[in-house]
């Protein structure tokens, strides 16, 4: 049992003050004091605990190219000791296979796993399975993974805080001396327009090597033909960088290194927001729109796209309002059209 609002308890040292001050109100006499102290308790709105006497595992299997023959080897084992393991019938076992994309095993599905596994997308899993956990149930989450995530997974984690759901995780591994990966890309989540920033990225190996990296934004390469060199298993470098345009941007780091036992981890990404004034993004098929000098005239930075197959849904962060004028719908990008909220 909890209480929502515990503070109504300081009202039993009000009572006790008064009972000192003022005797003749007998605030001792048992029927009273009970009568008090049950008023205080209902005031507190006590809180009884929904929790079942049964859990819910889910276990995530990352089944990224850099991890798909150990889970694939070991996942017979693992699910004999979890179903053996279960206390009780009331207790259920989930399993979620993820890569690029996130797939839920069902009862009589087979272990092999169908989607894209070119990325390791840990922070997608755990929202997925925040999004079908029952919330009258107590959840716990079970990660096998070798722990090389391609995205951020601070939302997640804030998640997982927030519902009160811990997670555990086993290391999968293979021992090799022949593994590089991207460890990190580090940029400010949100900048200014036409404001500098560094983006800097980390690779780690397991020896010293020169290896090659390719920076890409919003799928077009900004920098190509770079080299980092791993001293002690490290490589960092950095880029400053600066953008005029209000928006999200995605920056992909990638590396090529020529002998690598495990491509699946060596790409990553990562957003920034521009932020500036108002702006309005115009989507129109004239040449000299009237409407640019108009919004213009009213203080508004208008951002004009005469190719409809250029929207990109970053363009939409920090957009005040879209006009699209004299542009057909089949001409938009679908996952364009999917992230207006109309």
């Amino acid at each position: 049992m909890h209480f929502d609002a515990p503070e109504w308890f300081l009202l039993l040292g009000a009572f006790l003050l008064a009972g000192w001050f003022w005797p003749n109100l007998q605030l001792w006499r048992p029927l009273r004091a009970f009568a008090l102290l049950t008023a205080t308790i209902l005031l507190s709105d006590p809180q009884l605990e929904n929790a079942e006497d049964s859990l819910d595992l889910w276990v995530l299997l990352d089944r990224s190219e850099s991890t798909e023959e150990l889970i694939d080897t070991g996942l017979p084992e693992w699910r004999e000791l979890l179903s053996k393991a279960k206390p009780s019938r009331k207790d259920q076992l989930f399993f979620v296979d993820y890569a690029a994309e996130v797939l839920e095993q069902g009862l009589g599905d087979s272990a092999v796993f169908t989607g894209n596994r070119n990325l390791t997308r840990t922070n997608l899993a755990i929202q997925n399975v925040l999004a079908l956990a029952d919330d009258n149930r107590p959840n716990r989450i079970l990660v096998f993974t070798d722990g090389y995530a391609t995205e951020p997974l601070v939302e997640a984690a804030t998640k997982l805080k927030a519902r009160g759901i811990p997670l555990d995780f086993r290391l999968v591994r293979e021992e090799t001396d022949n593994d590089f990966r991207l460890a990190n890309i580090q940029t400010p989540m949100r900048v200014q327009a036409m404001e500098p920033f560094v983006l800097g990225i980390t690779i780690r190996g397991f020896s010293d090597a020169t290896v090659p990296m390719q920076i890409m934004r919003n799928g077009t390469a900004i920098a190509e033909n770079i080299t980092v060199t791993l001293e002690g298993g490290v490589g960092k470098i950095e880029f400053t960088d600066r953008l005029p345009e209000v928006g999200s941007y995605r920056y992909t780091a990638s590396i090529t290194p020529p002998d690598d036992s495990h491509p699946g981890n060596n790409k990553a990404e990562r957003w920034i927001e521009v932020t500036g004034g108002p702006r309005v993004l115009l989507v129109t098929k004239y040449t000299d729109d009237p409407l640019i000098e108009a919004l213009s005239q009213q203080g508004f930075t208008v951002e004009t796209i005469s190719n409809p197959l250029q929207l990109e849904v970053g363009q939409l962060s920090g957009t005040r309002a879209l006009i699209i004028n004299n542009v057909p719908a089949f001409e938009i990008p679908g996952d364009f059209l999917a992230a207006l909220d109309f």
